[in-house]
């Protein structure tokens, strides 16, 4: 998920270059959601398996 985020920043930042504020906006928008979703997922995981007490691989 984390790879999604970086890749619609990187669409981003090449088409507000390029002067397509639309596209650009709208790619940091999802890039923004994608990595929110990625901090929670990972604070969940973490949590999850502090209460297990699992060792880490």
């Amino acid at each position: 998920m984390l790879a999604w985020a970086l890749t619609f920043l990187i669409v981003a930042l090449i088409s507000a270059a390029l002067g397509f504020t639309g596209i650009a906006g709208a790619s940091a928008g999802i890039a923004q959601i994608l990595f929110f979703i990625f901090i929670v997922l990972f604070a969940v995981t973490m949590i999850a398996r502090a209460v297990r007490k699992t060792p880490s691989v």
